[in-house]
């Protein structure tokens, strides 16, 4: 059986995710600040890194890459508004986090 290129590609690209390690497998699924909060709360402690890292780094003004402070005070603020939501889809990025990214005056 003769595989074109387009198999050969993908064949490649998955060798080179897998050889690449889970983080950057983790970082290619995720869906950041657009993930709902049913799929956050049911994340492991690392996924919900991952995700929180990536939605700070995307869809904030945060330009650098976030302390583990700051996203730890991040998914702390983010599971309280999950818990608080009557709705489980309400995208992560609905969470207030003005006072962990800018401090409050």
């Amino acid at each position: 059986m003769r595989r074109g290129p387009a198999a050969a590609a993908a064949a490649l690209a998955l060798t080179t995710l897998l050889l690449g390690g889970c983080d950057k497998a983790k970082e290619a699924v995720n869906k950041g600040g657009d993930t709902p909060c049913s799929e956050f709360t049911a994340q492991d402690q690392d996924k919900q890194r991952v995700t929180v890292r990536k939605y700070l780094q995307n869809d904030t003004k945060v330009t650098e890459t976030p302390s583990p402070d700051t996203v730890d005070a991040a998914i702390g603020a983010i599971t309280l508004m999950c818990k608080a939501q009557a709705n489980p889809d309400t995208p992560i990025r609905n969470a207030d986090l003005s006072g962990i990214l800018i401090p409050k005056k």
